[in-house]
């Protein structure tokens, strides 16, 4: 297959603009907002029914979170090497892809008093956008030459992020002005009408990567039991990595700093809240702040490391997000707390887009079984988000503080940069 055409490159970078909308309108900005909002009773009461058991409703929801990244974690391995004995990655992206979207579509029907059926919902979006995101990154080494990777990868998640702030103001505007949208003030109907136009944008978008993707690149043909050839796929394949002292290094290193990233992202809006009680309006601000900066972020440290190198690039960054662990503990006005977004947008879409980039360039360049080497990259992902938001709330619990929270995630920094140091990465 030819590598680096651009309208298969450009089709590829799509599933980012296509996905994006489900992790800054659902696990962000919105979903989060409406269920605290929906699942709080008229006397305070926090506590909702779940399978018969209570939980406060927040406590619920990130242990529904936490299950799906273990979950996800748990099939991706064996899948993904069905995928690759079958030459079926483009079929696993669409089932992923589907399935999340229409949970999403089903948020709509969410109204609080049926929070079993939110919680599933929620549960199954989220194993959709995590699943779909092994097969759309093993496409990488696939379509392009290693010197391409770096600048494509940032081109994935800067379409990302200008897709999902698209959809986020849009959806916004009919939240805060739903008169103008023909809808009543105070009603539900426009939160849960966005959680609709995520699951319409996702689907609608991913056409462009279902049609130029290729559909089976290695002209691979399945013959046989595929649970069987596929385990059979998956364990040659960590047999190959347990040679691989290099890339057990980077994945051991990416674990401890995806972890402190990770919980940041999904956190920095609670810090803000609890800590500093800003309004929901300058919280939605962060949020788009830190979406917007994040875009050039990307770029720029792509180019610092065509110039100085992966290792170099992602270490400078890793030092940027403890000086942030350290700022935040002593932030105490909300124009500080805007200043650190700034700085947490500019490395938060560059360490995202040169750690998968890395990653295409340390695995085999003559393999075909892409999927389940990205696998154990992004089961990595999955396991190093539990762990992260886990420390974080553990810290807050024992402290009463997320603040030290905060400063705790550190430590998750300087083990992954002590690794990353010797992590080398071919010259390309």
């Amino acid at each position: 297959m030819e590598l680096n055409n651009k309208r298969i490159t450009n089709a590829w970078c799509m599933y980012d603009w296509a996905n994006s909308v489900y992790s800054l309108t659902i696990t962000t900005a919105v979903f989060p907002i409406y269920y605290e909002v929906v699942t709080t009773k008229e006397d305070g009461s926090t506590l909702v029914d779940f399978f018969g058991m209570q939980f406060p409703n927040t406590v619920l929801y990130s242990y529904a979170l936490s299950f799906s990244f273990l979950f996800t974690a748990l099939i991706l391995p064996l899948l993904t090497g069905i995928a690759d004995y079958s030459g079926k990655k483009r079929l696993f992206l669409k089932m992923f892809v589907y399935l999340g979207a229409l949970a999403c579509g089903a948020m709509y029907f969410f109204d609080g008093d049926n929070v079993t059926f939110g919680i599933m919902m929620a549960i199954v979006a989220s194993v959709g956008y995590s699943g779909s995101l092994v097969f759309y990154d093993a496409y990488l080494p696939e379509i392009a030459t290693p010197d391409r990777f770096d600048k494509l990868s940032a081109k994935g998640y800067s379409l990302g992020y200008i897709g999902s702030v698209i959809l986020l103001i849009l959806n916004l505007a009919m939240i805060t002005m739903p008169q103008t949208f023909g809808m009543e003030e105070g009603s539900s109907l426009p939160s849960r009408i966005s959680f609709v136009t995520v699951a319409l944008w996702w689907i609608g978008f991913s056409q462009i990567p279902f049609t130029r993707l290729p559909k089976n690149p290695f002209k691979r043909k399945a013959d046989g039991s595929w649970l069987k050839k596929g385990y059979e796929e998956l364990r040659g394949v960590y047999g190959q990595i347990k040679q691989m002292p290099n890339v057990q290094r980077f994945v051991l290193a990416f674990f401890f700093y995806n972890a402190g990233v990770q919980a940041v992202m999904y956190l920095a809006t609670l810090f803000g809240s609890k800590e500093l009680k800003m309004e929901t309006e300058a919280l939605i601000g962060i949020v788009l702040i830190i979406q917007l900066v994040a875009i050039g972020g990307a770029y720029l440290f792509a180019q610092i490391s065509q110039k100085k190198g992966n290792v170099y690039s992602l270490v400078s960054m890793i030092f940027i997000w403890i000086a942030i662990c350290l700022l935040a503990f002593f932030v105490s006005e909300q124009y500080q707390f805007f200043a650190l977004a700034v700085i947490v947008g500019l490395v938060m879409g560059g360490v995202q887009s040169l750690s998968r980039a890395t990653y295409s360039k340390l695995i085999p360049v003559d393999t075909k079984d892409h999927a389940s080497f990205f696998s154990f990259y992004d089961v990595t992902f999955n396991v190093s988000i539990v762990a992260g938001t886990i420390a974080y709330g553990s810290i807050e619990w024992l402290t009463g503080s997320m603040r030290y929270s905060a400063l705790g995630l550190s430590v998750f920094f300087i083990i992954g940069l002590l690794l990353l140091r010797k992590v080398v990465v071919p010259k390309v």
